[in-house]
């Protein structure tokens, strides 16, 4: 006969099920199953971990020794896992200062040589408008900002204004939906804006699709600036 389960007993799993949502597990390379937490915040949820191993397979002859910008941090699990897999540097940006600082103790927890990182708290639009603090352009590019808030596009704008990333950039979107539509209106609406600021016309902006899945509900994809 199954015994009644216990008032106390039947405390407990929401309590850990409350717990392991702070936690996210790097899956690769020498941090390999090692945590970085993350707060309880709208939208702040981490890419999955067999949507990350996609990612990074995609990615596997290109990120040792890369330049990474982890735009939307937020656990910032897609950063430490470049940094896990051989890249050189990440760039962390998160607006929440409390999520900031808890990647900076992440990465004290990790003991990341604090050449090959970089946490700033702020917008990644407001971040990267500031020309300064970035040294050239990024070999790799995380966007993944919560879903609802559609930030990818002013994003992507910023980075392209600010030649924040070139023809050899890769860049890794991530959304609830397939961004195919989208990204033509905004290679139309950046090369409406180049042309009326230019007397000459430089060369069209165009995204070349390189890979996309889809998980769940997720869709992820990889694209470059197309030569055109």
């Amino acid at each position: 006969m199954k015994k009644p389960t216990s008032g106390r007993a039947a405390k407990k799993n929401p309590k850990a099920k409350s717990a392991a949502a702070g936690d996210v597990r790097i899956i690769g390379g020498q941090f390999k199953r090692r945590i970085v937490r993350f707060i309880d915040a709208d939208g702040l949820r981490p890419t999955p971990d067999r949507l990350r191993e996609t990612l990074f397979n995609w990615l596997l002859a290109d990120i040792h020794g890369a330049r990474v910008l982890d735009s939307c941090a937020g656990s910032g699990v897609l950063g430490f896992e470049a940094l896990s897999r051989g890249a050189a540097h990440t760039t962390f940006i998160e607006m929440n200062t409390v999520q900031s600082n808890m990647l900076r103790q992440s990465a004290e927890q990790l003991r990341l040589d604090a050449a090959t990182y970089q946490v700033i708290t702020g917008t990644a639009e407001q971040v990267l408008s500031q020309n300064q603090l970035i040294e050239r352009p990024f070999d790799i590019v995380f966007i993944d900002p919560p879903y609802a808030q559609d930030l990818w596009q002013p994003i992507l704008s910023t980075l392209i204004t600010n030649a924040l990333i070139d023809q050899s950039t890769l860049i890794y979107l991530e959304a609830d939906k397939d961004l195919t539509p989208q990204l033509e209106q905004l290679e139309k609406r950046l090369n409406e804006n180049q042309n009326a600021q230019l007397e000459t016309t430089q060369q069209t902006i165009r995204f070349e699709c390189l890979k996309q899945t889809k998980v769940g509900q997720v869709v992820a994809g990889l694209y470059q600036l197309s030569p055109s």
